[in-house]
């Protein structure tokens, strides 16, 4: 088995470790253009200098009603673009591979920062909010009801994706990852809790599943050939009768047969009022299970020390290990487990005088 020191190579790109941060939103684009700050420069570069191999971005909007939150960073025109290449170039600087992740909030957009702002829900017009779109004229419990996405609007998501796909290569990605989870807009497609379209988009699985199939080919066909396409899934709703782990394999499947490399596992966020039992790793068992049906799969969720991390690599649970809130109490948390592991890898110059000696 691979330990989590070891590179990993996924189509041409090779990445020299199995230790990656996960996309965080940052909801920090005060001028609500979607332009990255200094602050998404200094949020990510930390993370290259801190040894992780794999920095992927926040989720970065497709289109403007795609975005979670007014404070969004996005991938929608040629300014932001421009200005994602001085932070992926840092990356690449510093050792790491920087990837993006390419979202639409759907029927979850709209809604008010959850730092930095009095509101909750989603954010009135008149207050530079806007109209949401979804599988179903249902609302995420709390915010606006959406419009229900027609044909039309359909194909205006695959487009605006890859759209989004050429200008993630252009700003300097070399990795891009498609977000179909935590209740998002291709996530709100395959679950049977949200979709209740009657179409060829709603009812049977693949069906539900067919506009994140359209976003693959889409995607993959604007894509290097040698650039890995992620795609990160909920494995589960945590409802009966939601969408859970086997649908998750079956999809990610077909997914791999379009062209996707890799998947990256998390869980939730369709639906409200649901009990998720946290607990360390508690996540890792879905990738497990999906990456047991012949793909590649990360794992993520309260992951937060070496050996556990390690753990899951060694034993086959995954082939990397996505760290988000350790990263952000430590964004050096890298090159701290390479120390605890015993694995000497290189530290920053202006660091080197911190390693640990012996």
């Amino acid at each position: 088995m691979p330990a989590l020191f070891d590179p990993i190579t996924i189509r041409d790109r090779s990445i020299p470790n199995r230790l990656w941060v996960a996309p965080m939103c940052q909801y920090s684009v005060t001028a609500e253009d979607g332009v990255p700050t200094d602050w998404h420069l200094m949020h990510l570069g930390q993370f290259a200098a801190g040894g992780f191999g794999l920095v992927i971005s926040e989720a970065a909007a497709v289109s403007p009603e795609g975005r979670i939150t007014p404070q969004d960073a996005g991938i929608w025109n040629d300014e932001q673009r421009d200005a994602w290449r001085r932070i992926t170039a840092f990356i690449v600087e510093q050792g790491a591979v920087p990837g993006i992740q390419l979202a639409h909030a759907g029927r979850k957009a709209s809604t008010f920062a959850p730092w930095g702002t009095d509101g909750t829900g989603s954010v009135p017009l008149d207050q530079g909010g806007w109209p949401t779109v979804a599988p179903s004229a249902e609302a995420f419990p709390g915010y606006d009801v959406p419009a229900a996405l027609d044909e039309a609007g359909i194909d205006r998501v695959v487009d605006d994706f890859r759209a989004a796909a050429v200008r993630s290569v252009d700003a300097g990605f070399q990795v891009v990852e498609l977000h179909a989870a935590h209740g998002y807009l291709l996530h709100q497609f395959l679950s049977p809790l949200v979709n209740h379209r009657e179409d060829a988009y709603g009812g049977a699985l693949e069906d539900r599943a067919r506009l994140l199939l359209r976003v693959v080919e889409a995607v993959r066909a604007v894509l290097p050939d040698g650039m890995p396409l992620f795609i990160r899934f909920s494995a589960t709703d945590w409802v009966d009768d939601g969408w859970d782990e086997h649908q998750t394999a079956t999809v990610a499947a077909w997914c791999a047969e379009r062209g996707a490399d890799f998947f990256d596992i998390s869980t939730g966020g369709a639906v409200g009022g649901v009990r998720i039992p946290l607990s360390p790793g508690y996540q890792v068992p879905f990738a497990a299970h999906i990456g047991s049906t012949g793909v590649d799969t990360s794992a993520v969720g309260l992951i937060t020390d070496a050996q556990q991390a390690a753990a899951i690599v060694a034993d086959g649970q995954a082939e990397a290990v996505m760290v988000a809130r350790e990263a952000l109490r430590d964004p050096h948390f890298a090159l701290r487990a390479a120390s605890e592991l015993g694995v000497d890898v290189a530290w920053p110059g202006q660091y080197e005088r911190a390693k640990p000696r012996g």
